[in-house]
């Protein structure tokens, strides 16, 4: 799971095997150490309507409505946006680079544009 955090929006990238342990377990952390302290970032599901994410405790925690999360683990939808509320959020499914990378892209979906 890769997030990117730019003002305020905030952005998570998932391979396909995330995707999938979404789907069956309904929740995803990673973390990153830092010499003081560890940030987390996580998705969970939820019954709510519309994407949201809080920051607590040094963690970062976006909440997935579940709807959103069997259309991205059951069709080809690449993801989902929430444009309002305090911070600009979208989720996708993270595609193969175009461009030689160094980074293990084999859990990666295939890129769309690779045979434009």
């Amino acid at each position: 799971m890769k997030i990117r955090i730019k003002g305020n929006s905030l952005r998570y990238r998932l391979t396909k095997s995330e995707v999938e342990v979404l789907g069956t377990v309904g929740f995803l952390s990673e973390s990153s150490h830092f010499l003081s302290k560890t940030l987390e970032y996580a998705i969970t599901t939820t019954s709510d309507d519309s994407l949201s994410a809080d920051f607590i405790d040094n963690r970062i925690v976006l909440y997935m409505p579940e709807k959103m999360v069997e259309e991205l683990v059951n069709t080809d939808k690449v993801g989902f946006s929430e444009p309002g509320g305090p911070v600009r959020i979208l989720i996708e499914k993270d595609f193969t680079c175009l461009d030689n990378v160094e980074e293990d892209q084999s859990d990666n979906y295939p890129n769309p544009h690779l045979n434009s």
